[in-house]
């Protein structure tokens, strides 16, 4: 149960997401029909609350005395607006492919981020990054576990 619970929290850590989760569910031996349940439900669980709370608190650290507060906000804007054309050019669409993409950087963290800096509406966002995570985990699950686990996951689950 315990490989379950790190598998879980990894899969809600930003940058390692479910990208990081789903290999490590596979080196456990986990199930992949587990992994792939445990994984996308808990990387979307961050989402709502990034994309509710994320623009208020970033003012926040931005305008408070503690510099690393300041530079880690800076940070967290820089990354967005990296990213914000990319999504932007595609709107709905954009910001889905952006979180599919299981590359560094490019999951369901970044993407909430960026919709909420591009003020996307909630539910379009939610839908979206929720595709694109659900997306992302179909592709790890190959990766990691190869043809024959994505069989076992259709057969077991």
């Amino acid at each position: 149960m315990s490989n379950i619970l790190w598998m879980f929290f990894i899969s809600m850590v930003p940058l390692i997401e479910l990208r990081g989760a789903i290999p490590f569910g596979a080196g456990m031996g986990i199930p992949a029909w587990i992994t792939y349940l445990v994984c996308t439900v808990a990387n979307m669980i961050p989402v709502p609350f990034i994309l509710i709370l994320i623009r208020r608190i970033l003012e926040f650290m931005q305008n408070c005395r503690v510099g690393l507060f300041r530079k880690v906000a800076d940070f967290i804007i820089r990354k967005g607006e990296k990213n914000k054309e990319r999504v932007t050019r595609y709107a709905t669409v954009g910001l889905f492919l952006f979180v599919a993409v299981p590359l560094p950087g490019t999951g369901a963290w970044t993407g909430a981020l960026v919709a909420a800096m591009l003020r996307m509406k909630f539910k379009h966002s939610m839908i979206s990054i929720g595709l694109g995570v659900l997306a992302a985990g179909v592709i790890m699950l190959i990766l990691s576990y190869g043809i024959t686990g994505i069989i076992s996951f259709f057969t077991q689950g």
